[in-house]
């Protein structure tokens, strides 16, 4: 019984230490979107390790290739892309030092439809059409693979004009990898 009683306390000490450290996620303010407005929400942490130089030049090429849950939601590797860029932003990194190149195929490849084409194929607006014209703004490429639209049987002229129109992702990764780029895949 004394096992129990102790297991018990024990348990009781995690939980309460557990939500005592969750507690100020659920906090409002606690998640911010400073640069892409309502996408890739990010906590500050002032005093941590491993933050960007602001004077450093970050090259990044994102490889996405999963779909969303399901086709009315924003693609996650596009969300986690706007929590990259406003992570370094927050950090200090001007906008003009993050050179960033998305490029989806496989399973991401729809993201990249026009609204017309995306909502004949699934039935919705497309959700991730105004997530990628921020990105554009602020500077990121957002592409996709031809051969990947190909084998989806999608047209060229089907793809979203805020879309860089990629010979493949295979020679997009490859190439910017060896301009310096560092590959994230997501």
């Amino acid at each position: 019984m004394n096992k129990i009683r102790t297991f018990l306390a024990a348990l009781a000490v995690a939980v309460a230490s557990v939500s005592a450290h969750a507690a100020p996620a659920d906090q409002a303010g606690f998640w911010t979107t400073p640069t892409i407005q309502g996408y890739g929400k990010m906590h500050n942490l002032p005093d941590s390790a491993f933050k960007p130089r602001p004077g450093h030049i970050y090259k990044v090429v994102f490889a996405m290739t999963q779909a969303p849950a399901q086709p009315d939601k924003v693609n996650p590797a596009l969300d986690h892309i706007a929590r990259t860029l406003n992570l370094y932003a927050a950090s200090g990194v001007p906008l003009a030092k993050l050179k960033f190149v998305a490029v989806a195929y496989g399973a991401a490849t729809p993201l990249a439809l026009d609204d017309a084409h995306y909502r004949e194929a699934y039935g919705v607006s497309n959700p991730n059409l105004p997530l990628i014209a921020q990105l554009k703004k602020a500077g990121v490429t957002v592409a996709v693979c031809g051969q990947a639209v190909a084998e989806h049987h999608f047209q060229y002229d089907w793809i979203n004009a805020d879309v860089t129109l990629a010979l493949s992702a295979l020679t997009t990764i490859t190439t910017l990898q060896q301009q310096g780029y560092a590959l994230m895949p997501l």
